[in-house]
């Protein structure tokens, strides 16, 4: 990608929406863009932290994996969303997994050389604390519901979720949302068993708290979640 492209892609963020163009620049310089083809690494858990990535398109998912192979699912990202957070402050490897769900382009953005531009663009920097700072809230946020929350709970609150951040809005006020999550993903990201969700989300179904359509994708409404946490 050239670097006009490069430019058009990191200017949709919120971190550099409001830099001039000079500003952009400077970013733009020291930025690459890549594609990476469906199911494989950005980048492995423990591997040198050196660039953080911004999703033009395609879809991430950020993993870690315990010494018994066991995954846990922190978060799965669209375009339009950065990672790692923690890059920019700090040493040593990358925290978690990054793997491509569909095929990704994605531009990355080398650390040591993002140091020096926030050093001189003070402005830039508290910017990059505010994207910090509300991803800290919604990692507390999820652990908070795993320490006060019963699994039923937990994984409401999932699906409510993941409706906001990658559902989409029907005309009858309800939200599909797509079969791109197995129960061994929602399982994942809240530390329980494939089984638990599948019990869960069959006792939802008989209960009409969600639907199934024909190709598999969860319809909910979301009102309707929120009472059931009353």
């Amino acid at each position: 990608m050239k670097k006009e492209g490069i430019s058009k892609v990191l200017a949709g963020f919120s971190l550099f929406r409001d830099l001039s163009n000079a500003e952009l620049l400077k970013i733009v310089d020291i930025s690459i863009s890549r594609e990476w083809t469906k199911n494989s690494h950005v980048f492995m858990q423990g591997d040198p932290l050196e660039n953080v990535y911004f999703i033009e398109s395609g879809k991430i998912k950020i993993y870690k994996s315990d010494i018994n192979g066991r995954e846990q699912i922190v978060a799965i990202l669209k375009n339009g969303e950065m990672f790692p957070h923690v890059g920019f402050f700090r040493q040593g490897g990358y925290p978690a997994f990054a793997e491509t769900l569909d095929k990704t382009t994605l531009v990355a953005v080398p650390i040591s050389q993002f140091e020096r531009v926030l050093i001189e663009n003070p402005e830039l920097s508290i910017k990059v604390f505010k994207v910090l700072g509300e991803k800290i809230v919604d990692l507390q946020d999820r652990l908070e519901a795993q320490i006060l929350n019963n699994t039923y709970e937990q994984i409401i609150k999932l699906l409510i979720q993941l409706s906001q951040m990658h559902g989409e809005e029907r005309s009858d006020g309800s939200v599909l949302l797509k079969a791109e999550f197995t129960n061994r993903d929602l399982a994942n990201m809240i530390g329980t068993t494939r089984e638990t969700v599948s019990r869960t989300l069959t006792k939802m179904k008989r209960n009409k708290l969600v639907k199934v359509d024909e190709d598999g994708n969860l319809i909910l409404v979301v009102n309707e979640l929120l009472d059931e946490l009353l």
